[in-house]
């Protein structure tokens, strides 16, 4: 059952121009100048309940103001969207009671205040019982480890205590359904890993349907089945990460060391380049010419090799390839 659904929405913004100059300035005081810029363009797609989807695309893309309108911040211009059956924008009292939203640039805590004096005004808020909010804090709690700092004001936190309180906060109230928007932006290494697993966590065991945007590959390949690409307003892609590396570019990288050191020569049909790097040996090949086990065959009578193994592209490789054949 389709929990989120989106019939072609378009938005567009006016943004003045401003042109060089102290003369234009003077005067652009009396006569403003506009462009207009199309952020979503006729754009649709149903996500299902307890889905975890990752919306991605270059800046500019879209993607915040996507989610901006399914969290009834904005108005399209026009379209049909529905969330739990609700139009987000018209419904908004009902419709915050079901959602959570994370902006990984912005904070829903009230900055001078402790943490936790912060979730006891958004229990008030959302109007949670008082047994309801002790068993969802606990349980909040103890997942992502923040007992320590509930009494530091909110300023004084770091960026990764920041936002795993700021994910306990749009979680407090229980929500079906979670937008997350950069929610691992200038985290270090151990934070990301824990924000990552407690994610999957609430996706799993609650069924939590959760649309993350990022430009964090490896947060998208980590945690998502499923991903919807956006550039310039537009749909481009809507599948599995699996279908965009077939769509994009089938070859596979074998990985090999040698023994000795010694200089790898290949001269076979379906091979594409031979790097090395820190006596490593990378070779990009195309399965459909040359299968791995053909390779790897050909490589070890030849060679010494101390060890092997083969992969595929980096997602990061595969996505900037399909960015720029789109042209965006």
């Amino acid at each position: 059952m389709a929990q989120i659904l989106v019939e072609d929405i378009t938005k567009t913004f006016k943004v003045s121009k401003r042109k060089e100059g102290l003369l234009n300035a003077f005067l652009s005081v009396f006569r403003r100048e506009y462009t207009t810029i199309k952020a979503l363009d006729s754009i649709s797609f149903k996500i299902d309940e307890g889905e975890l989807v990752g919306y991605i695309g270059p800046n500019g893309a879209g993607k915040s103001t996507t989610i901006k309108i399914l969290s009834g911040i904005l108005v399209p211009d026009s379209g049909d969207c529905r969330v739990l059956g609700r139009i987000p924008w018209k419904e908004r009292i009902e419709h915050v009671r079901d959602v959570g939203v994370v902006f990984g640039q912005r904070t829903q805590l009230w900055w001078d205040l402790p943490v936790i004096e912060s979730f006891e005004l958004l229990k008030d808020i959302y109007k949670i019982k008082e047994n309801e909010y002790k068993r969802a804090l606990e349980e909040l709690i103890e997942v992502l480890n923040i007992k320590s700092f509930l009494d530091i004001p909110v300023r004084q936190l770091s960026l990764g205590q920041r936002m795993r309180c700021e994910l306990v906060a749009s979680l407090i109230h229980s929500p079906s359904i979670l937008f997350l928007d950069e929610p691992t932006i200038g985290l270090d290494a151990v934070s990301k890993l824990a924000i990552r697993e407690f994610i999957k966590r609430i996706n799993v065991e609650k069924g939590t349907t959760i649309i993350l945007t990022t430009h964090d590959m490896d947060d998208i390949e980590s945690l998502c089945s499923r991903i919807i690409i956006i550039g310039s307003g537009k749909i481009l892609y809507d599948g599995t990460i699996e279908g965009l590396r077939e769509k994009v570019s089938k070859d596979r990288i074998l990985i090999i060391d040698i023994e000795d050191g010694k200089d790898l020569n290949l001269r076979l049909d379906g091979i594409k380049s031979v790097n090395n790097e820190n006596s490593r040996w990378y070779i990009t090949f195309d399965p459909e010419k040359i299968s791995p086990s053909e390779l790897i065959f050909k490589i070890t009578n030849a060679y010494n090799v101390k060890d092997l193994f083969v992969e595929n592209p980096p997602i990061e490789e595969i996505i900037a390839k399909f960015y720029l054949e789109q042209k965006i």
